[in-house]
């Protein structure tokens, strides 16, 4: 491989971005392309705005896959079409998740159903996707994974209560996998606020501006940001494994 741009410090790696057509994915299909990087769009549905997104990125050869976490068949498909397609995986993404804003003292409104998807959205499809896509990352021999969890794993403030513990469930998983995968591959966790984008139904404009004046920096977090401290990951933390990186003006505080 020839030297590396250091405008493009990403340039012949392969990174695949799971839920790539939402808020926080498409800024980081965005940045991963710019920087170098030929990009795996991952969407669950609506193929139309995943190839819009393909045909905005930076250079050439991305593509879009569809992917659904909640079954390991699709996810195993997905995979096997990123390796045919582009032949090899550094770098993946886990930005796909669910949740509902549900009260945490309304503990009947928390239906066993509710609880199942959040955690098999949240948690074991991220797993099943780690555990897919982990001996193409080996076989890199630079393999990186980024999952996006929640400043709601470690303060218990959150949409839901089974949320909190899905989010948490994700770093720890990230202390386990990055001993578990190492050196081959590192595992990071990015840990935003409340991101303003539509991921959490029925919270609008109002909500936004309500946690912008409650958060130390007075501005809620942007896709942008999330994407920025993942895309750090691979660019500029290249000694860290198994840390999580707090993006949300200091809401936690």
């Amino acid at each position: 491989m020839a030297a590396q741009d250091s405008h493009r410090p990403l340039e012949g790696k392969v990174a695949v971005v799971v839920g790539g057509s939402g808020g926080i994915g498409r800024e980081t299909c965005r940045m991963l392309a710019a920087a170098g990087a030929t990009v795996v769009v991952g969407y669950r549905s609506g193929r139309q705005k995943a190839a819009e997104i393909v045909g905005e990125l930076a250079g050439e050869g991305h593509v879009a896959l569809p992917v659904s976490i909640e079954e390991t068949a699709t996810i195993e498909a997905f995979r096997d079409g990123v390796l045919e397609t582009l032949g090899r995986v550094d770098i993946l993404v886990n930005t796909a998740g669910v949740t509902e804003p549900v009260a945490h003292g309304d503990l009947d409104a928390l239906t066993d159903a509710m609880i199942d998807r959040i955690f098999i959205n949240n948690w074991r499809g991220v797993f099943a996707t780690i555990r897919a896509f982990a001996p193409a990352l080996k076989a890199s021999g630079d393999g990186l994974i980024v999952n996006v969890s929640s400043i709601a794993a470690f303060t218990g403030i959150g949409s839901n209560v089974a949320y909190c513990g899905a989010k948490a469930g994700l770093d720890i998983m990230a202390n386990s996998l990055g001993r578990a995968l190492a050196p081959e591959i590192r595992v990071m966790v990015v840990s935003p606020g409340a991101v303003d984008t539509q991921f959490v139904p029925g919270r609008g404009k109002e909500f936004a501006d309500k946690v912008a004046a409650t958060t130390p920096l007075k501005r809620i977090t942007s896709p942008l940001d999330v994407a920025e401290a993942i895309v750090s990951c691979a660019t500029h933390l290249k000694f860290s494994t198994g840390s999580r990186i707090v993006v949300d003006g200091g809401r936690h505080l």
